[in-house]
């Protein structure tokens, strides 16, 4: 291991990440080495970690280096592997370009939930192709206190349970995950967004994700709550034959989810590089020990 490690510091709407290149894939990064660096007290602190290869170089990703030159291996704070994270890819693509790999336009970035097409805007704003949403048949409760409301049911690749209100503050503290039934719904527990209304076509909301509690911003949860507006609203662009676009407020900023008439579901928002520096690596491996 070299003395120095590269990282930066990025965020999409406030879901913020450790990034480590490592193009050839020569670092060794066990779950407690992940912990320790995404450790927001003992560590340089972030939701997640963004571990930057190309494909060609890892053997999960090996099979589509054709499609997709690099691949975001994605890491969870507590260092547990994940397939995808929406927030995640836009600050990985962002990386991308600020390292000079890629310029304005369009990109492919393969993760473990597949190839996912990226966009990244003369403005800044980044598009990612989330893929589309299911939505399991049944009745949905969800609670807060003596509070209790209907649910939709979307599946995003993870589960949400979306529930509309009339204030946010009722949503509670969000500390422990909200009560839902039947528990034959979410057997493996479930994200849970509270939603209200801003405006025409414009939603606000705050979220509980399982086994992190509230979190400043899902973008898997924005793309379920867009789904589950356009529904109650009528407006299911497969009926229409009309995309849907949706605002979506969170915690750290603002979302813009769209539907296409197939189905397909675009997220766009910020991603922004903040910091960059060199890891200890002395430090991290007696913080893995």
């Amino acid at each position: 291991m070299s003395t120095r490690i590269a990282f930066l510091k990025g965020h999409g709407t406030e879901n913020d990440f450790v990034i480590v290149p490592d193009p050839e894939n020569t670092l060794d990064l066990p779950p407690a080495a992940v912990a320790a660096l995404c450790d927001r007290r003992a560590g340089i602190g972030g939701d997640g970690l963004l571990h930057v290869v190309r494909s060609a170089e890892h053997p999960e990703a090996a099979h589509l280096a054709g499609e997709a030159e690099w691949f975001m291996d994605y890491r969870n704070g507590d260092g547990s592997v994940a397939e995808m994270c929406g927030n995640g890819v836009r600050v990985f693509a962002r990386y991308l370009q600020h390292a000079g790999h890629v310029t304005e336009g369009d990109l492919a970035v393969a993760t473990r939930g597949g190839v996912k097409t990226v966009h990244i805007a003369k403005n800044g704003d980044v598009t990612v192709g989330m893929g589309k949403a299911l939505l399991p048949e049944g009745e949905v409760t969800v609670s807060v206190g003596d509070r209790s409301w209907p649910a939709r049911n979307v599946n995003m690749g993870n589960p949400h349970a979306v529930a509309f209100v009339d204030d946010l503050a009722h949503a509670g503290d969000l500390y422990s995950p909200p009560p839902f039934s039947p528990a034959a719904a979410y057997p493996s527990g479930v994200n849970v967004e509270f939603v209200v209304d801003r405006g025409p076509r414009h939603v606000a909301m705050r979220v509980h994700e399982r086994g992190a509690g509230e979190t400043r911003s899902c973008g898997t949860g924005a793309c379920a709550v867009a789904v589950a507006a356009a529904r109650r609203d009528g407006a299911e662009p497969a009926a229409t034959g009309n995309p849907a676009t949706y605002t979506v407020d969170v915690l750290g900023g603002t979302l813009v989810i769209t539907e296409q008439a197939d189905g397909e579901i675009e997220m766009t928002g910020p991603a922004v590089i903040v910091a960059e520096g060199e890891i200890d690596a002395d430090w991290l491996e007696n913080a893995v020990r």
